[in-house]
């Protein structure tokens, strides 16, 4: 980022791919780097005063927990504030409006939220809200008709899926709130995004992102229009706080990331860029569908779905289907130009937007966690026997995927029902889990007991031995299995599918191919060259066309 009076910039670089960062500064009059060098930074900010900066740094279990004042210049920095709690990871960050310096310590279940003056990094914090359990909430700062207010997106008291408030500055108690968007059941504000004149909500809507653009002035608002079954939105940066336009990036199973600029006074759409897709694709050859299946206990779960128009339904065809379901995190519908060589070899390719995810509000992410994780892989099946129901695939053609939590929890079905699958790909998979869990050494342990629970309370370890991949590893038939690590992975560490892989080739009993592949120079994101991620990407298509006897 840069500073304030244009002259520097700051950057962090990781230069193994165990996200280890080292905070660097540049000086953009003479090119030259200063040599200021501050390792182990997970967020920056610059303030309002010349030279001055905020970075916050990790403990040894990489959580980020100190906050510090920085000057260029000097080795002597100064500490603002130590969040002891290990469920809690701190941040720091900036308004759009430059006016203010927020920093926010967060666990899974709740947050809270500091500030001061851009213009004095040395001044005293104030806290917005006190932490408290089950309260999650976010402020950014703007304007509103009393004057310079700071809006809080906030789901206190039971709204789990939020509402939008606005409160003076002077004084941000709840009970000087202001209501500008009201709780929905059905409806969960995922972000805003404010501005001088009106400020952007993204609100996700059975599975959908919505974007309600509101005029601060009169209050009213418009919704931006989408025209596909299934797509995902996301906003650019947008740094500029008085500007009637508001850039994002869209795009969909079928249509290639295109960014926009929407002129919210005008509503008129210019799209700025779209990513070339080389080779001649033609959209109009395929089908985009927006599908649920129903799960043991009745609950809707959306699929999103692309597949060759001229590929029949009578289960033949052969389908790869991706799931993740954790973290409250939405698995996104992007394209990718790279699906294109699956396609073209009539595979069909579908998401399973199964509960843990954020697919569907926060209420969706509760009833896939903890205590309630097993529904997210009995979702994941359902999806499966929904799309072999319609005849867009079956048993013996069905490939699945997942990566990090969702190798997770493709592990956890294969224990389930491995007679369902013909091939699984599991990239980094988080699949011991309760060994993991109880090591509160490792990177992100401590911080998710809110996720997958505290295997040290016997509740919740016999809860985790229930679906914990591999526990329940056994001697039965599984499909063919390419499982991939990396070295210098921090978030599942690479002896944990090598593991994995160890004891299911002594339980295999006929030999179906089962590789574990290391990537020795990357981390949990896998090879970073654009080059070199594309033979990874590669290595993991062969290897399911083989199986599958589709690679010419």
């Amino acid at each position: 980022m840069v500073s304030d009076d244009a002259d520097r910039l700051a950057y962090t670089l990781d230069y193994t791919g165990f996200r280890e960062y080292t905070l660097f500064v540049k000086n953009l009059a003479t090119g030259e780097l200063e040599p200021d060098r501050i390792e182990k930074v997970s967020t920056v900010a610059w303030s309002a005063r010349p030279g001055v900066l905020l970075y916050v740094s990790e403990d040894a279990a990489k959580r980020p927990y100190r906050l510090w004042r920085h000057r260029l210049g000097t080795t002597s920095d100064d500490l603002i504030s130590e969040e002891a709690d290990e469920l809690f990871r701190l941040h720091v960050w900036r308004s759009r409006s430059r006016a203010w310096l927020f920093a926010a310590s967060r666990s899974f279940t709740s947050a809270e939220v500091r500030y001061v003056p851009a213009g004095d990094p040395a001044g005293a914090w104030r806290t917005v809200l006190e932490r408290e359990k089950d309260h999650e909430y976010d402020v950014d700062h703007g304007v509103g008709p009393e004057g310079d207010v700071f809006y809080i997106r906030t789901n206190g008291e039971g709204r789990r899926n939020f509402r939008l408030v606005r409160t003076p500055v002077a004084d941000p108690r709840p009970d000087r709130w202001t209501e500008l968007i009201a709780h929905r059941e059905d409806v969960m504000i995922e972000d805003v995004d404010v501005f001088a004149g009106h400020y952007v909500t993204h609100e996700r809507d059975d599975g959908l992102t919505r974007l309600r653009v509101t005029e601060i002035a009169s209050g009213t608002s418009h919704f931006v229009e989408f025209p596909e079954p299934t797509y995902e939105v996301d906003s650019e940066p947008n740094a500029e706080f008085a500007s009637r336009l508001y850039r994002f990036r869209y795009q969909s199973l079928i249509t290639p990331a295109s960014v926009f600029d929407y002129d919210t006074a005008d509503r008129t759409l210019t799209l700025l860029k779209q990513t070339e897709v080389l080779g001649g694709y033609e959209p109009a050859r395929y089908r985009s569908e927006r599908i649920h299946a129903t799960a043991p206990d009745g609950t809707r779960v959306p699929i999103s779905l692309i597949a060759p128009k001229a590929a029949p339904r009578d289960g033949s065809s052969p389908l790869l289907l991706a799931g993740y379901g954790a973290y409250g995190i939405p698995y996104p519908v992007t394209f990718s130009s790279s699906r294109l060589s699956l396609l073209e070899r009539g595979v069909t390719y579908a998401i399973a937007h199964v509960r843990g995810g954020g697919d569907l509000g926060k209420r969706w992410h509760d009833a896939g966690r903890m205590l309630a994780k097993r529904n997210t892989f009995t979702d994941f099946i359902a999806c499966a026997e929904h799309l072999i129901a319609r005849g867009d695939t079956a048993a013996d053609r069905l490939v699945i995927e997942g990566g990090s939590a969702g190798g997770l929890l493709i592990g956890a079905v294969l224990n389930m029902r491995p007679e369902l699958f013909r091939v699984a790909v599991m990239r980094v998979p988080f699949v011991d889990v309760i060994n993991t869990m109880l090591d509160e050494s490792l990177p992100l342990t401590v911080g998710e007991f809110e996720e997958w629970g505290n295997p040290k309370i016997r509740a919740h370890y016999e809860y985790m031995k229930t679906y914990c991949p591999y526990t329940n590893l056994a001697a039965r038939r599984y499909p063919s299995m390419l499982i991939k690590t990396s070295l210098h992975d921090s978030q599942v560490m690479y002896w944990e599918p090598a593991k994995y892989v160890a004891r299911l080739r002594t339980l295999e009993p006929d030999g179906r191919p089962l590789l574990l592949k290391t990537v020795m120079t990357a981390g949990h994101g896998g090879p970073s060259g654009r080059y070199d991620a594309l033979r990874d990407l590669a290595f993991d298509y062969a290897f399911v066309l083989k199986q599958l006897d589709r690679r010419s």
